[in-house]
């Protein structure tokens, strides 16, 4: 079974969650400016999509990255936007009306809380997201969201690869040049990624002689925020 505990507003781990911040971000521009335009198809307008770029500090979309190659931002091209526009909507703390993103009164209130925005945020959206929906090429990984959580706190606990976690579920991973890279995608894609940008994973990746690997790591926040059946199994660091 999987528990979050509820985390008071001024919990200094929650500043760990990228999709926390984007939506109080959001939320709390909606309640200053009255509301948030939107296009035809009801997608935010480009203004806000480039306010939204510059500000939420997103895990390897930078505004520097972004606006690289892009002058011109569509919320479809920035993908994490996009998916908290979903979410916000789908839990009512926003609506369209007349051509516009206007809070609801529930969003409203929530937009000034943030461990109680946390609690209806992040469980939502890694449990009842199809997260295949927004990944590459849309496959999805076998298994399912109790046992890879109560797993990964054991084998991240003190960090470990995404090849080695992939390894632990389905087996000895495959490069990414051969067949099997598809599986491994999707497990990033699915798994791992929605972990990072609900704040309880960190990745980091670096070149070991020419191969590519990532780094996964709990977060102080994952540590706070979940209660696992694992918990019992961890062991504290060594001291040197």
């Amino acid at each position: 079974m999987i528990n979050f505990r509820t985390l008071a507003d001024d919990h200094p781990d929650l500043a760990h969650s990228p999709l926390l911040r984007g939506a109080l971000l959001t939320l709390q521009y909606a309640q200053k400016h009255g509301s948030i335009g939107l296009t035809k198809t009801k997608a935010f307008k480009r203004v806000f999509v480039h306010w939204a770029v510059e500000h939420f500090d997103w895990p390897g979309k930078s505004a520097e990255e972004m606006f690289r190659y892009n002058k011109v931002i569509n919320e479809y091209e920035f993908t994490p936007l996009e998916v908290l526009h979903f979410l916000m909507i789908s839990l009512r703390l926003g609506r369209h009306f007349k051509g516009e993103f206007r809070l609801t009164k529930r969003g409203a209130e929530l937009a000034q809380a943030p461990g109680r925005l946390f609690a209806e945020l992040v469980p939502y959206f890694v449990f009842q997201t199809d997260h295949a929906s927004y990944a590459r090429f849309g496959d999805r990984p076998f298994g399912k969201w109790h046992v890879w959580m109560n797993v990964i706190n054991v084998e991240a606990d003190h960090g470990t690869t995404e090849a080695a976690l992939f390894e632990t579920f389905y087996g000895e991973p495959e490069v990414w040049h051969t067949a099997g890279w598809r599986e491994m995608a999707a497990f990033s894609s699915c798994v791992l990624r929605p972990l990072e940008w609900a704040g309880l994973l960190i990745e980091t990746r670096e070149d070991d002689f020419g191969k590519p690997v990532c780094h996964v790591f709990k977060t102080p926040l994952w540590r706070s925020a979940l209660k696992l059946e694992t918990d019992d199994m961890l062991r504290p660091k060594s001291v040197q």
